[in-house]
């Protein structure tokens, strides 16, 4: 096992290029098996959850060069391990039916958050017209008796991956679709933007009703991938902590309003120049009170609230400012476990519930040995102990990397003391 070796207490500076955003990168692949013809994607980022969704398009018979991309759907099974890996692999389940291929797919993987259920695809493509059962194995199988229909769709939670599947099966549908409760993300909106590339006919990109006008067929397109706000928001996360002073380069700026308030809350603040975020050295660091005079709270919703995968770099970045906040994570009841290393290397918080923590800054962390439990919780981990007094070591680096491209070396650019063995 892989581990990150840390020497903290460092102040980090310099200018660092945001990556291509994971969560769109993997739907995008998943998109270029609905046509035949080439599609150009730039700005993928070089990740490993990437690495294996190009692995599961070529077991599917697709042909890339680079970051070119064309479609053979021969749909023969896919390999246990490679989906096992990913919780992305679900999103090949949509285009596969939409070109009227039945699929049998084992259990997804991905990070250990906590239950991450199924039914909200299974509720959007079956009224699609497909059938969806799951054996005693726990493989999901689904078919199609021929060419889906369009239909209205109400989906019972703004699932992100749930969405983009049903909107992948849709595009090829015959006849009209509505979507209604679906999400809004950044990443959604890219798919979106994509596909109408593409030839697709998606209208209400942005927000939560979709409708879709059925094609008969998409063509190929080159499309970029916009800038990855969860890789921003840990590197402004990184430079509150150890006083630095950062510019974060390659940045989608229309989306980092949700962001702003939700560091706001923390006493810091960021600049938009351009294409590029500012991050000043000098900053309050104090955590804001309500307007009645209590304990603040910061909590996560669908877009454009604020992003459930940024709170584990929020928890962190709070024990380096003055005063206490509330972190409530309503989506997933395993995320925020990760909150007993941080209390192993000195932060003052206390976990209420699965759901809840209360965190006292400002904390002294030291030195400690921790465990990457998934990528989010990991690189807060890393922030945590770039802050801390001493040496830490950080294992099980591999579900960082799995989505934050050549963390190393962006951090030793800016100052950071970090190796692996």
């Amino acid at each position: 096992m892989r581990r990150y070796i840390v020497k903290g207490g460092k102040r980090l500076c310099g200018k660092v290029r945001i990556s291509g955003n994971k969560n769109a990168a993997l739907p995008c692949l998943a998109a270029t098996l609905l046509t035949d013809e080439k599609v150009h994607l730039d700005n993928i980022p070089d990740i490993l959850d990437v690495c294996v969704m190009k692995n599961l398009l070529l077991e599917l018979g697709s042909e890339i060069e680079g970051n070119d991309f064309v479609s053979h759907v021969q749909f023969n099974g896919l390999s246990a391990n490679l989906v096992d890996s990913v919780r992305g692999s679900i999103l090949l389940v949509g285009p596969l039916l939409a070109r009227g291929e039945s699929v049998i797919i084992p259990p997804p993987g991905g990070d250990v958050i906590g239950l991450r259920r199924l039914d909200t695809h299974f509720l959007g493509l079956s009224a699609l017209g497909a059938e969806c059962t799951i054996n005693s194995k726990g493989y999901l199988i689904l078919s199609t008796s021929g060419r889906l229909k369009g239909s209205d769709i109400f989906l019972d939670e703004a699932s992100v991956t749930a969405t983009e599947n049903v909107i992948m099966a849709a595009v090829l549908a015959e006849g009209r679709s509505t979507i209604y409760n679906c999400a809004c993300e950044p990443h959604v909106q890219d798919l979106c933007h994509m596909l109408v590339a593409m030839g697709a006919n998606i209208r209400g990109i942005g927000s939560n009703l979709l409708t879709i006008e059925g094609v008969e067929a998409l063509h190929g397109t080159s499309f970029r991938i916009g800038s990855d706000y969860m890789e921003l928001g840990s590197f402004i996360g990184l430079a509150a902590v150890t006083g630095g002073e950062l510019l974060l380069t390659d940045v989608d700026t229309p989306f980092l309003r949700p962001l702003e308030l939700g560091f706001e809350k923390l006493g810091i603040t960021f600049e938009k120049r351009g294409n590029s975020v500012y991050v000043p050295s000098e900053q309050r660091r104090i955590i804001q009170k309500t307007y009645l005079g209590g304990t603040n709270k910061l909590d996560d919703a669908p877009w454009p609230g604020f992003p459930a995968d940024l709170l584990s770099i929020m928890t962190v970045t709070a024990t380096q400012m003055s005063g206490s906040i509330l972190i409530h994570e309503k989506m997933f009841e395993s995320r925020m476990y990760f909150i007993d290393y941080l209390i192993r290397l000195g932060a003052d918080i206390v976990l209420c519930d699965p759901h809840r923590a209360v965190v006292n800054g400002r904390s002294r962390l030291h030195s400690g040995v921790v465990t990457s439990p998934d990528v989010r919780a990991g690189m807060a981990l890393v922030i945590a102990a770039l802050c801390a007094d001493g040496e830490c070591i950080i294992e099980n680096i591999e579900q960082i990397e799995r989505g934050y491209e050549d963390l190393l070396g962006k951090l030793r650019s800016i100052g950071a003391e970090i190796s692996e063995n």
